[in-house]
């Protein structure tokens, strides 16, 4: 077998396993040998680059990063339908269709709450995907669709031109598990998944999206050249037959029956692994649907009905407070068991302080519930009438519930949040950033490694990072007795860190990487910024009262002065060694933006700041100088907008020089 004929086999074996675990959720082979035969088309790929094609897995990651998207014209329109939100207007449908339709049978579908994309294909590989815009013009998102793995790159049957329509959604679980991630990082949550997927989606780099895990529906056939059909369950069966993942649980109805299969949908809606926010009833026949034709706006054979959120009364029996990950303490409702949306609710969020108050909610109160965006419970209203005498206004502990540190309110949000530095709330989220590359720069120990470590009683602060042993390493899942050496030895590496990863791996909240440096230099030892006072601190440059109150009392806390002490006492340097070469770039702030050939922005950020200078992720009219590399976007053009002067790369050097 020729290099050509294996990359075939490899591509057509690949995608075909694909279609068994992303699709129809029946892998016959195991990850290792999936991973194996990537590997191998890899390779070979590699060795021949003219031989890559489109339907190739190894193509799922993207393309490049985007400046921004391109616009598309839809051949066929995607229209949106018109909503109904009761049985009464589902029936006015139903009696306008029979006088010209009296037997029409109907298929009843979930309604997908996600991003609706149009997929199109020709000889039968896929060519393009875009965004259904305003319906008759959407945005490329082609590398996007790429990486959503249920997509199929190439169909068994070469059409001239296929085009379908599909929702693109992030499942619950997927959902979870990236807001799970983000809270460890400290990044803000996502709202919900139909917003997950739609800004997933329109990522401009593509490798982000990958990260996301989407999916997809596949609900229409929009243009099928060289097929005819008679009936959208044909098309339907047809799209299954190559390899899309089609709308599940879909039944095909008579008008009678119809309501009945909307409340089924409703009951068991939370069984799905997605978010429906509907069902959607058509019309089967597609020559009928040709009779009826559309509106300006909507088709005139199929509507959308809209499920009202449920709510039901029940008893508030108590508010207990959850510390997060990073610190926020959270008030959940405990609540006399209730049945909401096919699920028995017990917990309600309470948000935080305001939301309380706003609603002078109160332990014993009778309190109306529903399930916001159809996931999480929460409290609607107050039965005041109800309100048993003797009740008094909640507040949250000034003091955390798990550590006892104080809690301090942000002051530009509502959230309070616990100040603990050795707060067992905070560890794994903490000890994630303590090992970050932009602070302590530990290779290795992810949060995956330090969760175990937590969990086996090892590790509770980040002192206690520099106490391990090899064997203690070892005994992990996935970690053998080469990779624990190799931990240890970057914890101990990262002893002989300068000052400032120090003291960006503290956490001290709107301290981050850039404040850390200006930190470290004006202090020079750790003691001297921890004897600084508010005035001291917010005499630097970029160092406002809020962050310098906030460093301020992190010094001040008895956990923060007790993890000190022991990183100093295991030999953690608290001295700056950044070498300043010169103030040629004294006053100057510069942002860096594009691909730059001779080092990375990061490297070209750090020779910027050795010559007293300033690097800045935003351009504002307080920038000096914008330095764009190749594929420079947004950055640039504000640049040119706001007049500030533009260097090349060479130009850059050159000041360097």
């Amino acid at each position: 077998m020729n290099y050509q004929e294996e990359m075939k086999r490899l591509r057509d074996e690949l995608n075909e396993h694909g279609y068994r675990y992303y699709v129809q959720d029946a892998p016959t082979i195991s990850d290792f040998e999936y991973d194996r035969m990537l590997r191998r088309l890899e390779d070979l790929e590699r060795e021949h680059p003219e031989e890559i094609t489109p339907d190739s897995p190894t193509q799922r990651v993207g393309g490049p990063a985007l400046s921004q998207f391109e616009s598309v014209e839809h051949p066929v329109p995607l229209e949106s339908l018109q909503d109904v939100f009761n049985a009464d207007e589902v029936r006015e449908f139903l009696d306008r269709l029979h006088d010209t339709l009296p037997h029409a049978e109907y298929s009843v579908e979930p309604k997908v709450d996600g991003l609706s994309v149009a997929l199109e294909y020709r000889d039968g590989v896929f060519v393009r995907g875009a965004t259904r815009g305003d319906g008759r013009v959407g945005e490329d998102v082609t590398e996007n669709l790429r990486t959503v793995r249920s997509i199929p790159m190439a169909l068994p049957e070469k059409l001239p031109r296929l085009i379908v329509r599909g929702e693109v959604y992030m499942s619950r679980k997927v959902f979870e598990e990236i807001n799970a991630q983000r809270e460890i990082e400290g990044k803000p949550l996502m709202a919900n998944p139909r917003n997950a997927a739609a800004g997933s989606l329109r990522q401009l780099d593509p490798k982000i999206a990958a990260q996301r895990r989407l999916d997809i529906a596949v609900f229409n056939l929009q243009l099928a050249e060289g097929r005819e059909f008679s009936s959208h369950t044909e098309t339907i069966d047809y799209l299954a037959s190559q390899n899309f993942k089609v709308i599940p649980h879909a039944r095909l109805c008579t008008a009678d029956d119809i309501q009945r299969e909307i409340e089924r949908l409703g009951d068991e809606r939370m069984a799905f692994p997605y978010d429906i926010d509907g069902a959607v009833i058509k019309v089967n026949d597609l020559h009928e649907r040709t009779v009826l034709g559309s509106t300006a706006k909507c088709p005139k054979w199929a509507i959308a009905y809209k499920y009202p959120p449920e709510k039901k009364p029940s008893l508030l029996k108590d508010i207990v407070v959850q510390v997060g990950r990073t610190g926020v303490l959270t008030p959940k409702a405990v609540l006399e068991p209730v049945r909401l949306a096919g699920t028995t609710v017990t917990y309600a969020t309470l948000h935080n302080q305001d939301f309380i108050t706003e609603k002078d909610i109160r332990i014993g109160d009778t309190v109306i519930v529903q399930k916001a965006g159809e996931i999480i419970p929460e409290i609607v209203e107050v039965v005041v009438d109800k309100r048993p005498d003797g009740t008094v206004p909640f507040r949250l502990p000034d003091r955390c519930p798990v550590c006892g540190a104080a809690v301090s309110r942000d002051p530009d949000g509502a959230a309070i949040r616990c100040t603990g530095a050795e707060c067992p709330a905070q560890r794994l989220r903490n000890l994630t950033h303590f090992a970050s590359r932009n602070a302590m720069d530990i290779d290795g120990l992810g949060p995956a490694v330090l969760n175990q470590l937590i969990e086996c009683g090892l590790v509770k602060t980040a002192a206690d990072l520099y106490t391990l042993q090899s064997q203690d390493i070892a005994q992990l899942d996935r970690m053998g007795e080469k990779s624990a050496q190799n931990v240890v030895a970057a914890i101990a590496a990262s002893k002989e860190n300068d000052l400032w990863r120090l003291i960006n791996a503290l956490g001290i909240r709107q301290v981050g990487d850039k404040a850390a440096k200006v930190l470290a230099s004006h202090f020079g030892t750790f003691d001297a910024l921890s004897e600084a006072s508010v005035e001291e601190l917010t005499a630097i440059d970029d160092v406002g009262p809020i962050t310098a109150d906030y460093i301020r009392r992190w010094m001040d806390d008895p956990q923060s002065r007790d993890l000190m002490e022991r990183l100093r006492a295991v030999g953690v340097n608290m001295t700056c060694k950044e070498e300043v070469l010169d103030n040629r770039f004294a006053g100057m702030t510069f942002v860096l933006t594009g691909a730059l050939e001779r080092f990375t922005r990061e490297e070209a950020g750090e020779m910027i700041e050795k010559r007293g200078g300033k690097s800045a992720g935003s351009v504002s009219k307080k920038t000096t100088y914008v330095v764009a590399g190749e594929n420079a976007g947004s950055k640039l053009r504000k640049a040119q907008e706001l007049g500030i002067p533009v260097l090349t790369e060479d130009e850059f050097l050159t000041m360097l020089q």
